[in-house]
């Protein structure tokens, strides 16, 4: 697909071949505060989760995308669309680029201008939306370097090793 294709950068729909790499992200603790996880997941389910994958996004109402470097199959990231809603032309949207050596190294800005030209081009999307650890700086500093607004502070809304802490949302409208 050459909408999800970019300079350095590609998406590309999960495959069986990445259960290694889900099931690291989606068991890694240290990223569980971002994913909003709990508990850690089987490599059984996420083998499953991802013989589903090929679920259309109207029907799955998300859609998960792998990062991956120009000419390389690997993953670095992943990118997703949650809560699709069709009726009302919006998604939320998240990023993981999962090695630090990768983050801060323009992939996380490429893969989300991807996406969002993916949401507004081809799934007719009116908006868009992010919530975010407002602490999380390098997020917040990706995101409104697109132009999304922040739009509300959840105060208190997740529980984060005991303590509470607030959730900005941030909203980019397709005008």
């Amino acid at each position: 697909m050459i909408t999800l294709h970019g300079q350095n950068i590609h998406l590309r729909a999960l495959e069986p071949e990445d259960l290694d790499f889900v099931y690291a992200v989606e068991n890694d603790e240290s990223i569980w505060e971002v994913s909003n996880t709990q508990t850690p997941y089987s490599k059984f389910l996420i083998k499953q989760y991802l013989q589903n994958a090929q679920q259309d996004i109207y029907e799955a109402k998300q859609l998960r995308l792998a990062i991956c470097y120009n000419k390389q199959f690997t993953p670095v990231g992943l990118i997703d669309l949650f809560e699709f809603d069709p009726k009302n032309h919006r998604a939320g949207i998240g990023i993981l680029i999962k090695s630090s050596s990768d983050r801060n190294s323009g992939i996380g800005t490429e893969a989300l201008d991807l996406l969002i030209n993916y949401c507004f081009t081809k799934l007719n999307l009116k908006q868009i939306f992010a919530n975010i650890d407002p602490e999380n700086e390098a997020s917040v500093r990706l995101f409104t370097n697109f132009e999304f607004e922040k739009i509300g502070i959840k105060k208190q809304w997740n529980l984060v090793r005991g303590q509470y802490k607030d959730e900005a949302m941030f909203q980019l409208i397709n005008h």
